[in-house]
């Protein structure tokens, strides 16, 4: 295979009471809420633990010393703030800056799926091998990953975000720029407080049998 220059982009809220998981705040409290989120966090990045060249992406751009102390930096990886702008700048600009640094494979993750594996991640990268884009499909009508080999500002423009048409309206544009595009596995978010318990469970289910071994 071609030897080419990965990069992971994983975006990230300071943990902040009463900024972060507010639709879970609202059944849980804003400091359960937060608490959860950070579980999340750790989560997601446990199960990608070993991956190299990972850029945790960040927001607020004012949180950059809350941001070195948390436990969430590892070896290899690097912090950058988030642009100005809405999610759709947010993210055409994560894209822009690792191409313009010398990648060619960007992937970018949010940090609302924990069960988002190392092994989705270099399929992703994989798969950019011989596809301009690909997505990781989520529950809601989102979507938990998209990755390019070049920037599509097109793709971030205008989308209506928070909505279950937003992995469509992805696909849509995609086609309409003739892009090809391969999709991995569908996974849920964390959004919710059902979506936190369910969560909790497949935890616990995981840790018992990891137990009974």
């Amino acid at each position: 295979m071609k030897l080419s220059a990965s990069r992971l982009v994983i975006f990230l809220k300071a943990p902040r009471v009463g900024t972060v998981k507010t639709r879970l705040a609202a059944e849980l409290g804003t400091e359960a809420a937060c608490a959860a989120y950070r579980q999340l966090v750790e989560q997601l990045l446990a199960n990608l633990d070993g991956l190299r060249d990972v850029e945790l992406c960040f927001t607020p751009a004012d949180a950059s010393a809350e941001m070195a102390i948390q436990p969430w930096q590892h070896a290899n990886w690097t912090l950058r703030p988030q642009s100005e702008g809405d999610l759709g700048a947010r993210m055409t600009a994560a894209f822009v800056a690792p191409f313009a640094e010398g990648c060619n494979r960007v992937v970018l993750i949010g940090s609302d799926c924990p069960d988002v594996s190392a092994t989705d991640i270099e399929n992703a990268w994989t798969a950019l091998d011989t596809n301009d884009a690909v997505l990781g499909p989520a529950r809601d009508g989102g979507y938990w990953l998209i990755g390019l080999n070049q920037p599509q500002p097109a793709l971030f423009d205008n989308v209506p975000w928070s909505t279950n048409t937003v992995f469509a309206e992805t696909i849509r544009r995609a086609e309409s720029l003739r892009l090809r595009v391969h999709c991995l596995r569908e996974l849920e978010d964390v959004d919710t407080a059902a979506d936190w318990r369910r969560f909790q469970s497949r935890r616990n289910s995981l840790e018992a049998a990891a137990a009974d071994c």
